[in-house]
């Protein structure tokens, strides 16, 4: 500030009278408003302000980025959709791999071991002992 109103006075806005009372009351300010009331008359640049910190998000580094830099363009495009392709592919598979194991299901002694509840109201039979007139399978979950 002290620099700023010595120029002011080489360039004749201010006496050097001003100028030595302007440069004592800066000298003694214990605020910055106190300070910048010195030289609030004063054309030139104004001591900037402190802006807290500014968080990016992702989506705001990647644009910053791609601004910087548009040839990343070229690398980023393929490898997001060759990523995403494959995320796709993979729950596609697991999905179809699901309804397989669902609707196959292990058998009484098949791998998946014993079968589940659900699976006992295929082929008319519900829950519970078999009903008279049916087929009574030869070993049950329950025993």
């Amino acid at each position: 500030m002290v620099s700023r109103l010595h120029k002011a006075a080489t360039e004749g806005r201010i006496a050097s009278e001003e100028l030595e009372q302007r440069v004592a009351v800066a000298l003694k300010a214990r605020t910055y408003g106190d300070l910048e009331k010195t030289v609030a008359d004063l054309p030139g640049p104004r001591p900037r302000q402190r802006r807290p910190p500014v968080r990016r998000t992702p989506m705001g580094w990647a644009v910053g980025a791609v601004r910087a830099n548009p040839m990343l363009l070229l690398f980023a495009i393929p490898v997001v959709a060759v990523t995403l392709a494959m995320m796709l592919a993979a729950a596609i598979i697991w999905m179809v791999l699901m309804v397989v194991v669902m609707v196959l299901g292990g058998g009484r002694r098949g791998p998946m071991g014993p079968r589940g509840p659900w699976m006992y109201t295929r082929r008319g039979r519900g829950f519970g002992p078999p009903r008279a007139g049916t087929h009574a399978p030869s070993r049950s979950y329950w025993a």
